[in-house]
């Protein structure tokens, strides 16, 4: 089932009858097809197209909406709740006793039912999740942000490196698939993404409503690692990316409907042409009703219905971020749905100095696969609460939007990558790439790394290599070099030999070159153990 990824665990105490069970219809078809693949306008926007299109990803079936002459049949079939569908999965999620649930099987159109309890299919299949909860532009110039205590979170990952060259989410679509997002209507951190119109909307899927600034306070606080600004005090990873709010979790009971409400947002969101999800949810055991539980021999990426969604989500072309749990410390410690999921870039959580924290949730996948994929800080987050205080909590709730917004940015900067290259680009810039383990994955990324890999179009790189990018450059350079203690003293000539520039530098130093003619120049950066030289094209 579902879980918030927050360090403080809280059990519902709500239990669901023993004669309602939950289950995913599927069905045979799609018999609009033909209609939908002729005008995809009726099925997606422009900008969902748009991104299929430079991605090169062909529409099919999936995208056709499911047929809701089918859904009608079902609501009106006697003892049946309806609760959700996912076109990509060609399913509807319903409720009801289990054999009034066995009579769909009597349409024709239906195709299977899966019970959420597993003993109830006819493969008998058994079928674990904890819910958690807090308790407590182009470079002008080089941009420098007043992150406050919330300083280190966005440095650990040289995110800063980015910021200060304007790579900061713009241009970028993040849907946060959350619990609610009480205060970020109205409390100051988010006072910049209203007044920016950089919240495109949302939808509650558990009531049904355009309601989203309601519910646990959960959202607010993911959001504000991404989006929040207070001078000084907090800056988000991608503060001037844009947002939809989805709330898919449902606080009163720990329900399977809540994968179905993922799924749901998630079709929702790749409609709408967003280009990252973000999601501190989980799904593994402690369901309200124990008989809904997935074990860890669950969590190889193919058999929860969120994970198969998250799967399908990134093969549209969006990708698909999602917290790696906080089980690290628990009996059993491995990760949850959808972090399970091949393509999903599952972040697991570090410490302000780099180690793991305790309760981060371990790989592998059960099919022995590497998650999760990468770290970032998840203990001692800076963040916004939803009064507006700023105040630290911990989590892979946090680490995962952290990523999450660092993702838009570079993404801002390498509009051309696809999905699948934006992921590589991530995992190549961890420090533990050549040599991943199960409690760190790749490690923590460099996105000053990934961002001259990007522009340098280079396929391999590492930190034993000094690297001077972009190069051509229009305005500025950013020097990183193979150790953070290094320095040196960079200077510039032109091509007859004419300083022109110098200065003692250190790693991630963003040079500007604006007041500088366009032209060819020879540089010579010189440390008390190396020397290198080259040339910058200035464009």
């Amino acid at each position: 089932m579902k879980s918030i990824y927050l360090l403080l665990f809280v059990f519902s105490s709500v239990f669901v009858s023993a004669q309602v069970e939950d289950a995913w219809v599927y069905f045979k078809d799609k018999p609009n097809a033909t209609t939908y693949l002729e005008t995809p306008l009726l099925m997606l926007t422009q900008r969902a197209l748009d991104r299929r299109s430079n991605q090169n990803i062909a529409l099919d079936t999936k995208d056709i909406p499911i047929a809701m002459e089918y859904v009608d049949q079902i609501k009106a079939a006697a003892g049946i709740t309806y609760k959700a569908k996912s076109k990509w999965l060609n399913a509807i999620h319903v409720q009801g006793t289990s054999s009034d649930i066995t009579l769909l099987l009597d349409f024709a159109f239906v195709d299977k039912i899966d019970f959420a309890d597993r003993s109830l299919n006819s493969t008998g299949k058994k079928a674990k999740n904890y819910k958690t909860s807090t308790i407590n532009k182009k470079l002008e110039t080089k941009v420098d942000y007043g992150y406050g205590t919330s300083q280190n979170q966005i440095h650990m990952l040289n995110g800063d490196v980015l910021h200060q060259q304007n790579y900061t989410g713009s241009g970028k679509i993040i849907a946060v698939l959350d619990a609610g997002f009480p205060g970020v209507n109205t409390v100051q951190p988010f006072a910049r993404l209203r007044d920016n119109n950089q919240i495109l909307g949302g939808y509650n899927y558990v009531l049904r409503d355009a309601n989203f600034y309601t519910g646990d306070s959960h959202g607010t606080s993911v959001l504000s690692t991404m989006g929040g600004y207070t001078e000084n005090a907090l800056v988000g990873t991608a503060p001037d990316a844009t947002y939809y709010l989805f709330v898919t979790e449902d606080n009163s009971q720990e329900s399977p409907v809540e994968e179905s409400y993922w799924a749901e947002a998630a079709e929702t969101a790749d409609s709408l042409g967003v280009d990252i999800i973000t999601t501190s949810l989980g799904y593994s055991n402690k369901h309200t009703n124990p008989a809904y539980d997935y074990t860890y021999a669950d969590m190889n990426g193919t058999t929860t219905f969120i994970s198969r969604a998250a799967e399908i989500a990134f093969s549209r072309g969006m990708l698909v971020v999602a917290s790696a749990g906080n089980e690290g410390n628990e009996v059993e410690p491995h990760i949850s749905a959808p972090a399970d999921a091949v393509s999903v870039l599952t972040v697991g959580a570090v410490n302000a100095s780099k180690t793991r924290a305790y309760f981060s949730s371990i790989g592998p996948s059960y099919d022995q696969r590497i998650k999760p994929d990468v770290m970032a800080q998840g203990l001692g987050t800076v963040l916004s609460d939803e009064f507006g205080a700023i105040v630290t909590a911990s989590g892979t709730s946090f680490s995962c939007p952290i990523i999450a917004g660092m993702l838009a940015c570079l993404w801002q900067a390498n509009p051309t990558k696809s999905n699948q290259e934006m992921r590589q680009l991530l995992l190549q810039s961890a420090d533990k790439y050549s040599n991943p383990t199960t409690q760190y994955g790749y490690g923590i990324p460099d996105f000053s790394l990934a961002l001259a890999n990007g522009q340098l179009a280079v396929v391999n790189y590492s930190k034993k290599d000094l690297m001077l990018y972009p190069n051509p450059t229009s305005d500025a350079i950013s020097i990183v070099f193979p150790q953070e203690s290094l320095s040196g003293m960079l200077t510039i000539y032109t091509i007859l030999g004419q300083k022109i520039f110098e200065k003692e530098v250190v790693s991630n130093t963003v040079i500007s070159l604006k007041a500088v003619t366009s032209g060819m120049y020879l540089y010579q950066l010189k440390g008390a153990t190396f020397t290198a030289t080259g040339k910058i094209i200035k464009q």
